[in-house]
């Protein structure tokens, strides 16, 4: 892998929405539920619930990357997790920034498996050794990805103070 990066702006990002948006239309897929994966996934799914006009959105908070391709072993649903009758019988789209190794996505799809009627996933980007194929995917890179909401680092260390 190069040392460049994929580098998403404001404006990319709104270009991935309408995109990722416009594919699950041509789909003929309806959710009843755009579920995103906090916190990569939350812009992308309140974006999509716009321009899907799904109202119902949820947010499931999974842990997995503690830094630049630093990883835990596994990753972690974290609480609070929707209730699984809230999503029975229900068509859910999972939105999340990039499917990396695809094992956050793997542990939300399979949450999800046996409580709801359908669920696809949506993300903005996909790398190839992926373990979870998106079905609405806006790039495929093996890049590391910059995204505007976190290129700049945070204001503070929540460890140990000040950032800046």
């Amino acid at each position: 892998m190069d040392d460049e990066r994929e580098v998403l702006t404001w404006e990319l990002f709104g270009t991935s929405v309408a995109d990722l948006a416009q594919q699950v239309v041509d789909d003929g897929y309806e959710p009843d539920l755009v579920l995103s994966i906090a916190r990569g996934g939350l812009g992308l799914g309140m974006a999509l619930g716009y321009a899907l006009d799904v109202k119902n959105l949820s947010a499931i908070n999974v842990e997995f990357y503690t830094g630049v391709d630093e990883r835990l072993d596994v990753p972690i649903m974290l609480p609070p997790t929707p209730a699984a009758v809230d999503l029975s019988g229900l068509r859910i789209l999972i939105a999340d920034d990039v499917a990396d190794t695809g094992k956050t996505l793997e542990i939300v799809r399979d949450f999800c498996a046996d409580h709801v009627a359908e669920a696809r996933v949506a993300v903005i980007y996909e790398k190839p050794w992926t373990v979870v194929r998106a079905d609405y995917v806006w790039r495929r890179t093996e890049r590391w990805i910059d995204f505007p909401w976190s290129a700049a680092g945070p204001l503070v260390d929540r460890r140990g103070g000040l950032s800046h």
